[in-house]
């Protein structure tokens, strides 16, 4: 039971992160904060025999970094983070969570790694074995049970089923073993995962709004258990991968990406919320599937999907403030960029199929240049695929070069081809083309194939963005390598089936010259006697310290700048014994480092043009950011 000294809940801590009443409900409750005292009952035992458990929000609330700063920017109101980690923590649900319902809730479940002492405190005694284990041994278990997994669909589904019964473990043993397991929490998993999304789905993760629910969405919001959210990561399931229209069921996406927020960010897995916008599905085969979860009826477009985006982001501000990211993922071309111009100067959003991929890449040739020689300028830049991330890529590449060489975006876009699926992108096609494509159309004769353009343009570098696998082929990749002694091939469609062509077809057309790097990841690869390393060029480089960034610093608004900063952080993490592996960027193994310094970049940046609201900026950005992260450990509850 709950015994209240006095008023509370509404602007607290307590409210905001663990009341399940309604929005009705809330109304009701008296909204001056001061104390709360919790008595927590063993349902099984009289009253006579409860414990009774004080705390005081006052105490909390004394300590100014609790209320400003920690775990990705998330006020710390439970005093977790800002406690060392051999003090005691208590474990809040609406009241504290004891018995079976501890066991049951992801955020404090340890399994058996709950203490003979916090068993007797928590009335747990009899429902675990007795043995008390280390959460080491726990991840060191665990893996050796998804290891027995043949397929990377079970691998998915048995780390899903761990985050949705024991959260710390989840992230203690992602980040532990994120190079073996990133590949099966997103890509190219998380593909599969989202095709098969309706057959797999068990318990719920995130928010799904309809066009059921216009008119409603900031009800829905509301209905949403966590109110410090600071990350959205939303889909409308158009696009997803290189998979194409998956409806609701790109659901698995947001999930993916802000187990990375959390993982390789350090963001709190309570400040992150994952969306999904079904507006309907033009795919028959979904339409048809009986274990479809998604609205049965054909996509909306116009001015009901308009409407239905405008009344959501309107709603997110208005329940959020001005500070929630808001991260578009894997909207079709059309939407995607018409988003990001018309909330970009409203809103803080990030794309990271345009942005992120954008800043990923650029960081991969910054390096490279290393080991080509020679500037940014000094390179033709030659991509297949006209979308979101080939345009996306393109533009940060040419304000890049701008920036270096003191010329218009307009002359050093000149450097940049585009190839669609009609053939090159040149000045007699621009009438036709869509607006994001008509920046790229120089005056040239029409060229139908890509062989021809990368045989007429001659490109130093080749970049694949269609999601069309194995279209570079043998013809193209020797060609690039006729008249370049280390061409540069990018393929980086997701997932795997979708690359543009395998690493180990670009070393041996190449005949071993290649820098090569690829969306998702490839095995090493060893020709004539030399193991060739190749890169990834996973975007999960760049949005998790992105997003810290912003996070921390209170940042209002995304500026281009700010990619080119996370673009450089990410450069200079490679190291020389990597540039000697051929490789453009750093390993995963070091990624929270990665990301800190991202962050720190990031946040230089925002306070720099003004962007940031968390006065004063701290000396040290980059220890400020580890500071912020999350920690998987284990606590010990009182």
């Amino acid at each position: 039971m709950i015994s209240l000294k006095s008023n509370f809940l509404s602007n607290t801590g307590i409210s905001g992160s663990c009341s399940p009443f309604s929005a009705k409900q809330r109304g009701l409750v008296p909204k001056a904060p001061t104390s709360l005292k919790i008595v927590a009952l063993n349902p099984n035992r009289e009253a006579n025999g409860s414990v009774l458990m004080e705390n005081t929000l006052q105490e909390i609330r004394d300590g100014a970094a609790v209320l400003n700063t920690v775990a990705g920017g998330v006020r710390d109101v439970y005093g977790e983070d800002t406690a060392t980690e051999d003090q005691f923590v208590t474990p809040w649900s609406l009241s504290v969570a004891s018995g079976y319902s501890l066991l049951r809730d992801p955020r404090y479940n340890k399994g058996l790694g709950f203490s003979d002492k916090e068993r007797d405190a928590h009335y747990l005694r009899g429902l675990l074995p007795p043995a008390v284990v280390s959460q080491e041994l726990q991840v060191k278990k665990m893996m050796h049970i998804i290891r027995q997994y043949q397929l990377p669909l079970q691998k998915y589904m048995a780390m899903m089923d761990l985050q949705e019964s024991n959260e710390k473990l989840f992230y203690k043993l992602l980040i532990d073993n994120v190079e073996e397991m990133l590949p099966i929490v997103y890509t190219p998993t998380v593909g599969e995962a989202c095709q098969k999304y309706g057959s797999i789905f068990g318990r719920p993760q995130g928010l799904y709004i309809s066009l059921k629910e216009k008119g409603r969405i900031l009800e829905v919001l509301r209905n949403w258990p966590e109110k410090d959210i600071q990350v959205i990561v939303v889909t409308d399931g158009e696009r997803i991968l290189g998979l194409g229209d998956l409806g609701c069921q790109g659901m698995g996406i947001p999930v993916g990406k802000l187990s990375l927020y959390t993982a390789l960010g350090g963001v709190r897995p309570s400040a992150c919320l994952p969306i999904t916008i079904d507006v309907g599905t033009n795919n028959e085969k979904l339409l048809n599937d009986e274990f479809y979860i998604g609205l049965r009826q054909r996509r909306a477009t116009g001015q009901e999907y308009s409407e239905l985006l405008y009344e959501f982001m309107s709603a997110v501000k208005q329940n959020y403030g001005e500070r929630i990211l808001v991260q578009f993922e894997d909207f079709a071309n059309h939407n995607a960029f018409d988003l990001l111009a018309k909330y970009g100067t409203t809103h803080l959003v990030f794309n990271d199929d345009i942005q992120g991929t954008a800043s990923v890449v650029l960081a991969g040739l910054v390096a490279a240049l290393k080991l080509v020689g020679g500037t940014l300028a000094d390179h033709r830049f030659l991509f297949l695929g006209a979308g979101e991330a080939g345009t996306g890529i393109a533009e940060l590449i040419a304000l890049e070069m701008s920036k270096q060489t003191n010329k218009p975006a307009e002359e050093t876009r000149k450097n940049i081809w585009l190839v669609d699926s009609k053939g090159l992108i040149v000045s007699s096609r621009k009438e036709s083309l869509q607006h994001f494509k008509k920046p790229w159309a120089h005056e040239h004769e029409p060229l139908k194939t890509l062989l021809d353009a990368v045989n007429d343009i001659k490109p130093t570098v080749l970049i694949g963005t269609s999601g069309v696998g194995r279209t570079f082929t043998k013809e193209v990749v020797e060609a690039m390598a006729s008249f370049n002694e280390r061409p540069i091939i990018l393929a980086l469609s997701n997932p795997t089936s979708q690359s543009e062509c395998t690493a180990e077809e670009a070393y041996t057309w190449t005949k071993g010259r290649a820098i090569f790097a690829s969306g998702s990841p490839f095995a090493p690869v060893e020709y004539e006697g030399e193991v060739h390393a190749p890169g990834q060029a996973n975007n999960a480089y760049i949005f998790p310290g992105f997003g810290l960034g912003l996070i921390m610093s209170g940042t209002i608004r995304v500026h281009d700048d700010m990619l080119l900063a996370a673009s450089q952080a990410l450069a200079a993490q490679v190291t020389q014994e990597n540039f000697d592996k051929g490789l453009i960027y750093p390993p995963f193994s070091n990624i929270r480092k990665i990301s800190a310094q991202i962050a720190a970049n990031v946040a230089a940046k925002a306070y720099e043009l003004g962007l940031a609201t968390r006065l004063p900026q701290p000396k040290d950005l980059v220890k400020y950011a580890e500071s912020c992260m999350y920690s998987p450990a284990y606590r010990n509850y009182r």
